[in-house]
């Protein structure tokens, strides 16, 4: 615990048999109390590899997308008592040695929300993001910040905490079941006037990490521009979004 708050670890997965352990054994479990795992209908041994290390397991028989497995993810966390929510990819993409970090940023209440970034500091390249990714990353990370009217640094991390009141208020099942999941709940968090923070967080790209592929991330791309014009509608009263409305 952090301040008496319980530190719930969620693990989003689909085919993270090979990297799950080296994730799980950098866990701080000086902090974290539960951690959990979704696995949406691997193909590979991830279900057993989790139960092999005494991970809560939930596995989809079917696959749900990125999106609805982090839906069973919170609904899971919150359902066992979470405070604080960390959700890690379980790719060993992001270091699990920031969790503390970013739980207690939480914990003591100077945010709802913190965002383990890539684009602060140096590092996004020198870590292996592909090129275009990068390009795109700050492409649309400007045109978010001028349409949702905030200031981030990314709106594209996968390395995410909450506070449990934020997962509690914000209308997640009307996203959407893919990837843009993520960045509908960013655009909610600001609509629902949350604090975010950030910290710099190195990250590794490499063969068995796993990464959306060209088509998949233009298919992202454009739902996040769409994400944004609509906040900005919803914002000057020209539309009503779901995603933005109370539940």
């Amino acid at each position: 615990m952090l301040n008496d708050k319980k530190v719930v670890v969620v693990l989003p997965a689909y085919n993270a048999a090979k990297t799950l352990e080296m994730t799980y054994n950098e866990i701080p479990f000086e902090v974290v109390d539960h951690v959990l795992l979704v696995d949406d209908a691997s193909r590979d041994d991830t279900s057993r590899v989790s139960r092999r290390l005494g991970i809560a397991t939930i596995v989809h028989e079917r696959n749900k997308g990125y999106g609805g497995n982090q839906k069973t993810c919170y609904r899971a966390a919150l359902d066992a008592g979470a405070d604080i929510v960390i959700m890690l990819h379980p790719d060993y993409q992001y270091t699990p040695r920031l969790i503390t970090a970013m739980a207690a940023m939480i914990a003591y209440g100077e945010f709802d929300v913190v965002l383990a970034s890539r684009i602060l500091g140096v590092g996004a390249l020198e870590g292996g993001m592909p090129l275009y990714k990068y390009v795109a990353n700050r492409f649309l990370t400007l045109v978010e910040n001028l349409l949702l009217g905030h200031k981030l640094s990314e709106y594209h991390t996968g390395y995410r905490a909450f506070s449990r009141e934020i997962l509690e208020k914000l209308p997640l099942d009307r996203n959407s079941d893919d990837f843009v999941f993520d960045n509908q709940m960013l655009a909610q968090v600001v609509w629902f006037g949350y604090r975010i923070g950030e910290v710099s967080c190195p990250t590794k790209y490499f063969e068995d990490a796993s990464s959306i592929n060209f088509k998949r991330s233009v298919i992202y791309g454009l739902g996040v521009l769409r994400t944004a014009f609509q906040f900005r509608l919803n914002r000057l009263g020209i539309m009503k979004s779901p995603i933005f409305q109370d539940q």
